[in-house]
């Protein structure tokens, strides 16, 4: 892990390894550059670099107002700067998705392919209050054990999930202390994420029309309670290239080296690396 100093002064942590196209992988809204490391050992050709988002991970603390979708997407550009380059392929999870589809609008020219994992232009409102509830919350349990045990529970959309799948899951996601367990991020976040969705919905399918140009994929969990069947097929109809799947027995998210998970990364990447 390394760190570099964006432009408002904040250290973000960031990983680069390997060699060939450079692919930035764009965690989930309370994960760390973590969330791919599932999908990292099946990965080949690529230069794979992961950041923590401000706030997150290993990455400075530096406040609700700058936990924003905008700025994050400005960290992202900062660390290519600093890396030296150019262009990059973007593979999205969730919030990340996000994050790659302004950067689609604001800095095209930096991006040679996006990868949304379960995520689009319009979020599910089930979906939202689900991370309403959680997000800023440390668990009410103990330890990591605990936890584990009740995922299958806590997470009914998942099924022929991998054993010990759940336990590297949350030791991953939370930190074991004498007290319990602890979240790896700013508690702020919840403040920054409720504000983004006071008012009336903001428009997002500019933003996905903005990927005209591009190699283009999305990869849905078939039980996703944030991406819905209706909008990942509008997605379809507005880029008929799409490269696409649904990923069986997965809610939200796709750990990503599920086996339809894994071909739509392989086609997109070779689409992007033409």
């Amino acid at each position: 892990m390394a760190v570099f100093t964006a432009g408002d002064g904040a250290r973000i942590a960031f990983s680069d390894a390997g060699a060939g196209l450079p692919v930035l992988c764009l965690a989930g809204l309370t994960r760390s550059m973590s969330d791919f490391d599932y999908v990292a050992p099946h990965l080949s050709g690529v230069r794979m670099i992961r950041m923590d988002y401000r706030g997150r991970g290993a990455s400075e603390w530096t406040g609700a107002a700058t936990y924003t979708v905008p700025r994050e997407a400005r960290d992202a550009i900062e660390l290519l700067d600093h890396l030296g380059i150019d262009r990059a392929a973007v593979l999205g999870t969730s919030r990340g998705g996000l994050i790659g589809m302004v950067l689609a609008a604001t800095a095209h020219d930096r991006l040679s392919g996006l990868c949304l994992n379960d995520v689009g232009p319009e979020i599910e409102r089930a979906g939202l209050e689900r991370i309403f509830d959680y997000v800023g919350r440390n668990p009410t349990v103990a330890t990591h054990a605990e936890l584990a045990a009740r995922m299958p529970g806590l997470m009914p959309g998942f099924a022929d999930v991998p054993e010990g799948r759940w336990l590297e899951d949350v030791r991953r996601h939370y930190h074991e202390t004498p007290d319990g367990l602890r979240i790896t991020y700013d508690p702020a976040l919840r403040e920054a994420f409720l504000d983004a969705f006071q008012g009336d919905p903001v428009d997002l399918w500019p933003l996905w029309q903005a990927t005209a140009g591009l190699p283009v994929a999305l990869i849905r969990g078939a039980n996703s309670d944030l991406l819905s069947p209706a909008v990942a097929a509008r997605m379809q109809a507005m880029r008929p290239d799409l490269i696409t799947a649904q990923v069986p027995g997965r809610a939200h998210i796709p750990w990503l080296d599920e086996a339809p998970a894994l071909d739509v990364i392989g086609r997109w990447l070779a689409a992007c690396a033409a």
